[in-house]
């Protein structure tokens, strides 16, 4: 089985919700932490997350796991820095990473392992990304042969520019669930998942 590194975007501004949502509270936990755990049960190694520079409250949330934190001091700058940072941080015997937004907390390590079997450059499925009824959502899974790429990446963006240039090596996993489509921007959609686990 390919070694595939976990990547954890959470240095976002929470422009949406008024406060930091990764430390929001879902069914006991901080929601970062959730996403975390997920990618702590499946077989992806190392764990990295990205965080902003000054937020010790978010690296208090992922305390006593086991996980690289990496703080960005560019996060102001927009999403590709963290992603950028990421992947910088990623060794160099995984054969690619598993990049996970911090904000989704239906995510399990079995989807993750998911997108992981399913990962095969050799037969052209390089880019695995997760969906549901056909809809593209994330943890997207990406070759190594692709950081570069994403090392040039400017501004508020992640890497989806590159799935349409690419699109040849991308392979979708279907989830089973919405977990991939399941993100907490607003404080309407925060109160809404909480009120569906408990």
């Amino acid at each position: 089985m390919s070694r595939i590194a976990a990547v954890i975007l959470a240095a976002g501004l929470s422009s949406r919700m008024g406060h930091n949502k990764l430390t929001a509270m879902i069914g006991g936990k901080p929601l970062l932490r959730r996403v975390a755990e997920a990618a702590i049960a499946s077989n992806a190694r190392p764990i990295i997350s990205v965080i902003a520079n000054d937020a010790n409250d978010v690296e208090c949330a992922l305390q006593g796991l086991d996980i690289e934190i990496v703080r960005n001091v560019y996060s102001p700058m927009g999403l590709s820095t963290s992603l950028i940072k990421g992947i910088n941080a990623v060794p160099d015997d995984c054969d690619g990473a598993a990049v996970l937004l911090g904000d989704m907390p239906a995510i399990s390590g079995r989807l993750i392992d998911k997108l992981i079997a399913a990962f095969d450059p050799a037969k052209g499925r390089a880019i695995c990304v997760a969906t549901h009824r056909a809809k593209r959502g994330n943890p997207v899974l990406w070759s190594r042969q692709f950081f570069s790429e994403i090392r040039r990446l400017e501004g508020d963006v992640g890497a989806k520019s590159l799935l349409g240039a690419h699109a040849g090596l991308v392979f979708e996993v279907e989830a089973g669930d919405e977990a991939p489509l399941i993100d907490i921007d607003t404080p309407e959609a925060l109160a809404a998942h909480q009120a569906g686990i408990t």
